[in-house]
């Protein structure tokens, strides 16, 4: 479906940019705690509406 470079590529580019939003978020924290409070409460969320999805997907498939 994909070749080993595509791979390789989508593997390193989720890494980096994973790295470089963390990285972001903590510096803004920091400087701007107010623009931040309950971001927690949404990361989870977010977590457990994709978790849900993915348990519907796999009980519904045949």
């Amino acid at each position: 479906m994909f070749s080993t470079g595509q791979l390789i590529f989508a593997l390193a580019f989720i890494i980096v940019f994973t790295t470089v939003i963390i990285r972001s978020y903590r510096k803004d924290k920091t400087e701007q705690p107010d623009y931040f409070k309950g971001s927690s409460r949404v990361l989870i969320a977010i977590a457990v509406v994709i978790i849900l999805l993915f348990t519907i997907k796999l009980l519904t498939v045949q």
